[in-house]
């Protein structure tokens, strides 16, 4: 795609009329260039994991000046959408790398380095999405769902368990035997072959006792202390495709996030 767009002027958004109606807002120009290269990212025109183009030629594309065109870089690089390089370039992020995998994965081990585990798939099904499953996923009641169901191991322990939800219509032709035979994080499955990144996640956690089910399946007592955690993440365009819930055994682990 070489066409050259040019971005609208900064206007003011309509405000409402009436009693405490707000004031008029303006949409500054690096933000409305940022708005251009997620549709870029978005409509697949910058793949995951690919160099787009150079500061200097997004600036004659948009009729823009480089300052605003790394501005609003500077926004995505901060949203985690793409990757700056030094003396390379900017790349558009992906699973595949293993700094975007730890973005995830917040279970850390109390000694030792982090890495990743090994992976158990116990069952995948296809089925009529439950009504609060829909919801969270913003798809009818008994549209199609694909439920995963499998146990992560850190150095042969098994240590989470999780429940994964998806929407059939996006992940047609996901089946246990791919999800076994895929050797990468599953995040990079679903970007590469169903052209779904996912690219932010909000988190719930809950201490909790573990019930008999999850406890079978990671060798401990029901009635455990664990941490639960429900992940709910977005694709671009800030649309729900993953509904997770996992329960996280803590006990030579602990849970680590980072704030700013």
């Amino acid at each position: 795609m070489n066409q050259t767009v040019t971005p609208p002027p900064a206007t003011p958004q309509a405000a409402s009329s009436g009693p405490g109606a707000s004031s008029p807002t303006f949409s500054p120009l690096y933000q409305q260039i940022k708005a251009l290269m997620m549709q870029s990212l978005q409509s697949g025109e910058w793949k995951p994991g690919e160099l787009i183009p150079s500061e200097v030629e997004l600036a004659l594309r948009y009729k823009v000046s480089q300052g605003t065109v790394r501005k609003a870089i500077d926004e995505l690089s901060a949203d985690n959408l793409v990757v700056r390089r030094q003396g390379k370039g900017t790349f558009v992020a992906t699973h595949h790398e293993a700094r975007a995998q730890f973005r995830f994965l917040k279970l850390m081990p109390d000694s030792g380095d982090a890495h990743q585990p090994e992976n158990r798939i116990v069952e995948v099904k296809r089925l009529r999405g439950p009504a609060e499953v829909a919801r969270v996923l913003d798809i009818k009641a008994g549209d199609s769902v694909v439920c995963i169901k499998r146990v992560q191991f850190f150095d042969g322990v098994p240590t989470i368990v999780e429940e994964i939800w998806l929407p059939g219509a996006i992940f047609k032709g996901l089946t246990a035997e791919r999800l076994a035979e895929y050797k990468g994080p599953m995040y990079g499955l679903f970007e590469t072959e169903f052209a779904t990144p996912m690219v932010r996640a909000t988190e719930k956690l809950k201490a909790v006792l573990v019930d008999s089910s999850a406890a079978a399946h990671l060798n401990i007592k029901p009635g455990t202390p664990v941490l639960s955690v429900e992940r709910v993440a977005y694709t671009y365009g800030d649309r729900p495709v993953e509904l997770r819930r996992a329960i996280y055994v803590t006990a030579s682990h602990h849970y680590h996030n980072e704030l700013s």
